[in-house]
Formats: structure tokens, sequence, C-alpha cells
């Protein structure tokens, strides 16, 4: 399987580099079923090209021809290089030809009339928690069950991360039914609590303990004290990447299920809309221009992207499709889900909530997400009026704004 990881990064680096050698001239550059012919030709020429798996190298170049027309249709960044010991991995599609049956169970016929018959991979079920998959070149390889139900698809990758081997299935999984009690949650995300919900609950998410954490520090400083390139960093670095794996397997399992609890438990799921790209964006400026307190913001965007809010947020979506809405961050944590009086001072700290109008005592975070599941935020009331009290003699404008009653759920007529 190494050999194959080794076969699929050479063939999508020769199809990076052609393609940026075609760039430059003023032809466009070969397509997916031209650069499969001379992939034929270069087997015959390479002996050691030619002694690996041909759909697996097919395939790579697959990839590279979606990763090409996703650069136009989806926004993303030309393809770059494949590095050894970074991207290890390849895809393969299924061997057997088999009949396709539609989502009511009847068989998918063509324009002629006859069945469908599509690929599909060779999976056998060893026992609960075991099965095994058929690799080309490779055999029967064993991996373990992660759902009751054996994968039906058409395609499967293979890829090596810290020591593992990992396979993904290509399978589209059915969305959650709503369970149509009509309930709307509302969730507030944060540093300290990860997802505080409207309903009191608060969700955090799962970090690495006190003594995984010592023992990435005492990692990188041997790594850092051993010689350069030699055996003893290597092995250093392996075992702090070893950790923070942990760390991000931890984080994915912990999204995945309460995205699977918030799609079955609510109809309607309401996220602060925040950009998390933007938040987490280095402070370092340049050299003209550099950045202030450059480490606190570091240390900050550690913090934020080990909560997992984005990750959440879109599997919440693949499983809810149309049951996710967003609603804007502005004046979410400053308004009184109680009265909707918005004041900057009614937020005493990180955790406490005391409306300044009408007194109401919360939680910070729980308050926050009060508002977004009602809908409340981004527009905030205007100001008051000359008359109405509050004016200050040197401006002439209030220092706070009326009380926004909550329009959600009140006829209009």
């Amino acid at each position: 399987m190494l050999l194959h990881c080794a076969h699929a990064r050479y063939v999508w680096n020769l199809a990076v580099e052609q393609h940026a050698h075609w760039k430059t001239g003023r032809k466009s550059a070969p397509g997916f079923a031209e650069q499969c012919r001379q992939l034929t030709e270069a087997r015959r020429e390479n002996e050691w090209l030619g002694s690996g798996n041909a759909v697996v190298q097919q395939q790579a170049l697959k990839d590279f021809a979606k990763a090409k027309s996703a650069r136009f249709l989806l926004g993303f960044g030309e393809p770059s290089w494949r590095k050894k010991y970074r991207h290890e991995g390849f895809r393969v599609i299924g061997t057997d030809r088999l009949p396709e049956y539609g989502p009511d169970g009847a068989p998918r016929l063509n324009a002629k009339g006859r069945q469908v018959m599509g690929r599909s991979v060779v999976v056998q079920k060893l026992n609960r928690r075991w099965a095994q998959v058929k690799v080309p070149g490779c055999g029967w390889v064993r991996f373990r069950l992660t759902r009751a139900e054996l994968p039906s698809a058409k395609s499967f990758r293979v890829s090596f991360r810290n020591g593992q081997w990992h396979v993904a299935f290509a399978v589209i999984p059915e969305s959650i039914a709503e369970p149509g009690a009509g309930e709307v949650i509302g969730i507030d995300r944060g540093v300290t609590i990860t997802a505080a919900l409207s309903d009191g609950r608060k969700l955090n998410c799962p970090q690495l303990t006190v003594k995984e954490r010592s023992q990435i520090r005492k990692h990188q400083r041997r790594a850092a004290r051993a010689p350069k390139g030699s055996e003893a960093r290597t092995v250093e670095y392996a075992k702090v990447a070893k950790l923070k794996a942990r760390e991000a397997n931890r984080r994915k399992d912990w999204c995945e299920k309460t995205s699977t609890m918030l799609a079955r438990s609510y109809d309607v799921i309401r996220f602060e809309k925040l950009n998390v790209k933007s938040m987490t964006r280095s402070a370092k400026g340049d050299v003209e221009h550099p950045g202030k307190r450059v480490r606190q913001k570091t240390g900050l965007n550690r913090a934020i992207l080990a909560q997992g809010w984005g990750l959440l947020r879109r599997r919440t979506e693949h499983k809810a499709p149309g049951r996710v809405e967003d609603v804007p961050a502005p004046y979410t944590s400053l308004r009184c889900s109680a009265c909707g009086w918005i004041d900057k001072n009614s937020r005493k700290s990180q955790a406490e909530f005391v409306c300044t109008f009408c007194g109401f005592t919360s939680n910070a975070d729980e308050n926050s997400a009060k508002n977004v599941a009602a809908g409340q935020g981004g527009i905030p009331r205007p100001r008051r009026s000359a008359g109405a009290g509050g004016v200050t003699t040197a401006t002439g404008r209030s220092n706070a704004r009326e009380p926004q009653p909550s329009w959600v759920g009140i006829p209009l007529f």
C-alpha cells in the first residue's frame, strides 16, 4: 500500500508539473483522457511505474482533474505538489459490476430499457467489529467497522497518517428526519464553552489532558535539543504528531455525535454566524506594518480552532439539510433575552449577564443562545428621542437603547 501511495503521488506531481508547463504557453493543458494515454506510454517506458496498479494511477489523474475544475467552480486554489510522509494515500474504484437500484427499491433503467450496472466495492463482514475490503495488489485488508451495516460504495480512499492506516468509503449518507415537535434551538459558540444551547445545556469539546500537554512540551524540548536532521529529532516530532492527532480525533468524534444529537432532537437549529477564517487570521503583519501582540493572537487562534466551530456547523448542515440557519452575531451577547434591552454594561463578565433595564440575570452564553434561537441579532433598536430621558448634555445622544420586544411568532394580520 505504501507503493500505491508512492505511485499515486508521483503521477499527481507529474500532472502538476505538466499543468504548470502548459500554463506558461498559449495552448491549453491536456485533459484527463489525454493524460491517461500518456500514462500508458509512461508505464511502458518506466519499469518502476509499470509495476504498480494502473487503476490507482488513473484515479490519481482523476483526482487531479477534479481539483483543477474545483478551482473554477468552487473557488479553490491551484493543485499543489504532494510530499512524502505528508500526503500518503490513494483511491480505488470498485471492480464488481452489480445492478443499481433507486431509492424506492426499483431497478434503474437506461434509455434503452436495460438495467444499469454500476461498480461496487468488494467488502465482506467478518464479525460485529471487523470487516475486510479487497485492495488491488494487496488482497484482503481488514478494517474496523464504525457502522453497523456494511458500506455500499463505488470507490474508497486509503490514507496513511501518523503510523495508522485509514479507509474511507465514498457513501452519500441519508439525512436525519426532523422530529416534528417544532422545537427551535439556538447555539452560541465560544472558547470557554464550546456550544451553549438556549435550553440551558453547555457542551464542551474534549481537549488534551494536563499530562498529555506536558508530554507534548517534553517531546518538543527533546526535539529542539537533538541535532538537526537526526533520527532522534524525527522520533520526538513523531510522538508530538501522534498526541496532536489524538486531540483531532477526539474533536471530530465529538462533532459527529453532537451534530447527530442536534439533528435528531430539534426541527430548526440556529447558529451564531461567525467568520472563523477571519477570526483566526494571523496578526503578524509585514515588514512595513508589523503586527501587535502576535503571540497572544496566536494563542487565541489555537484556542478557537481547537473548539471545532466550523466542523460542528458543517456536519449539522449535512445531517439536517434545510433546517440549519445562521443568525448575525452583532448584539446577540449585549441584548437582554427577556426584554430586548441592548447595553454593553449588562455584560458584567465572560459568564455573567445582568440587564441594566429589567434586572434579568442569566449566564452570558445562555442569554446569547436565547437571542440566537429567537433570531434576534445584527439590527439594534433606534436611540431614544430627546424628550424620553437619558439625554446627555454634551452630545445630545442617549447612552442606551430602547427595549426591543420579541416579534418572532407574533402575527401581523
